[in-house]
């Protein structure tokens, strides 16, 4: 029997990306499909969402177009329906009424994208190319891979727990639209740092990013600093003053501490966010202003909304998707890898060679961190300065040694309030040392109102040396 030679093998064509379009209205569905199409897209089409579900369940698509307003079921039970079958799906919803409103639920609960009817055929063809590089990459690299990390710029934000995997999605998501994003978490979860990461993968990641804590600036300057003056404006205004939201033109604003802000203030912001203009301090012109608006809060703004303190209105304009900044104590598996960043970057910064012992790191995982992120950063520099050798062991980490609580010898237990207390004090010490006793630079590097310091100093019977 003679040999037959094998013929070379046929390299496997690669499928086109498939896309499902849900909308009950037939023209504007078959019209979106046959753009599509002609791009080589591989289109199924749903009139209604109890047939995209139906869909859904048979067959995988890479990416959903649904209309948001259909009956019975509606684009966000499409939207629930794609995330559940397959997370990785990349659902755009499409609104004819034409506002951010009307897309808020459905990017907070995962859309990736949404788009305005009617719309170009160029802005489809884009968002979609979008969401297929948005899949293609959650698909190939996995959400925490190196390669994943170093393509969105992600080396800050550190954990792969399931808070942060959470935030971390979410945050990729939103990044390349145009939304006002709120970011929420206690002091020392890293706000900023989520919302430098949101500006780095944005389309405005060329332009700057300003960040202002508005806890630290009283309101009249924090006015001038912003809006900027003309000329006579105000005592000491001896010339006109661009400000930082003209000088921000293009780029990413960043509100921290926003609830630290007057109702007055608030007005001036809504206004910013609204008409997308300023006037200057003294001035009656309007002058057009291009930023995206990025907030921050430790504190609860629905409860400061009763209170009377903080505007309805604004929150709702800032809230278009919230983030959440989950504390350290919520993502424990995080402490090793924390601890390891932070070493590696001291090693880095002073050319020396520390490394953390399992008992070192399983020190610092048994500690609740009531200051986060921060607290934890500056427990494992204060063990990498003060360490006798290279090699920093569960001996060099400092923790406040547990006492017994007043009235309670006995026990040995303490109050979760007077752990809070301890916590507090060692962050305020520490920060202290760290701005040579200023009492506005320590503030802003806890994330409050330097009011808020001064009250919290007093309560702890510290005082200013």
């Amino acid at each position: 029997m003679s040999d037959v030679a094998t013929p070379p093998a046929v390299p496997e064509t690669p499928q086109p990306p498939r896309i499902l379009i849900v909308d009950d209205q037939r023209n504007m569905r078959t019209t979106t499909a046959l753009v599509l199409r002609q791009q080589g897209y591989q289109v199924s089409e749903a009139e209604s969402g109890e047939v995209a579900l139906s869909r859904l369940l048979a067959e995988p698509f890479d990416v959903v177009l649904t209309d948001l307003k259909m009956a019975p079921l509606d684009g966000l039970a499409v939207l629930r329906g794609a995330l559940e079958v397959s997370p990785s799906t990349q659902v755009i919803v499409m609104t004819g009424y034409g506002t951010v409103e009307s897309a808020v639920e459905a990017m907070q609960l995962g859309a990736y994208d949404y788009l305005s009817k009617p719309f170009k055929e160029s802005e489809l063809l884009l968002r979609v190319q979008r969401a297929l590089e948005q899949r293609r990459l959650l698909v190939d690299v996995g959400l925490f891979s190196d390669e994943f990390r170093q393509r969105y710029k992600l080396d800050n934000l550190v954990g792969r727990s399931a808070p942060m995997r959470d935030l971390l999605t979410r945050l990729v998501r939103v990044s390349p639209t145009e939304v006002t994003v709120l970011i929420t978490g206690e002091s020392g979860t890293g706000k900023e740092l989520i919302a430098r990461a949101i500006h780095v993968n944005s389309k405005r990641s060329s332009r700057p990013f300003v960040p202002v804590n508005c806890a630290a600036i009283s309101e009249t300057l924090l006015e001038s600093e912003l809006f900027g003056h003309v000329k006579g404006a105000f005592t000491g205004a001896v010339k006109l003053r661009q400000g930082l939201l003209e000088e921000a033109s293009g780029g990413t604003f960043f509100f921290d501490e926003i609830a630290e802000t007057t109702p007055a203030f608030q007005a001036k912001l809504l206004r910013v966010i609204q008409e997308h203009e300023i006037r200057r301090v003294g001035d009656n012109a309007s002058i057009p202003v291009d930023v995206r608006v990025i907030a921050a809060t430790n504190q609860d703004l629905k409860k400061a909304i009763g209170e009377k303190r903080f505007r309805e209105d604004l929150y709702y304009r800032l809230n278009v998707v919230p983030l959440h900044a989950p504390p350290l104590r919520e993502r424990k598996e995080d402490i090793p890898l924390l601890a390891q960043h932070f070493i590696s970057g001291f090693n880095q910064r002073n050319g020396t060679r520390r490394t953390l012992t399992q008992g070192a790191l399983q020190k610092m995982a048994g500690y609740d961190f009531p200051g986060n992120v921060r607290e934890l950063e500056n427990m494992v520099e204060q063990a990498a300065a003060l360490a006798h050798s290279e090699e920093i062991d569960a001996a060099d980490v400092f923790i406040e040694a547990h006492t017994a609580a007043p009235g309670n010898p006995d026990t040995g237990v303490r109050t979760l309030a007077q752990e809070v207390d301890d916590a507090e004090r060692r962050a305020i010490e520490a920060a202290m040392q760290r701005n040579d006793g200023q009492m506005e630079k320590v503030a802003r590097d806890l994330d409050v109102s330097t009011t808020t310091l001064w009250r919290k100093m007093k309560r702890l019977g510290m005082r200013k040396e």
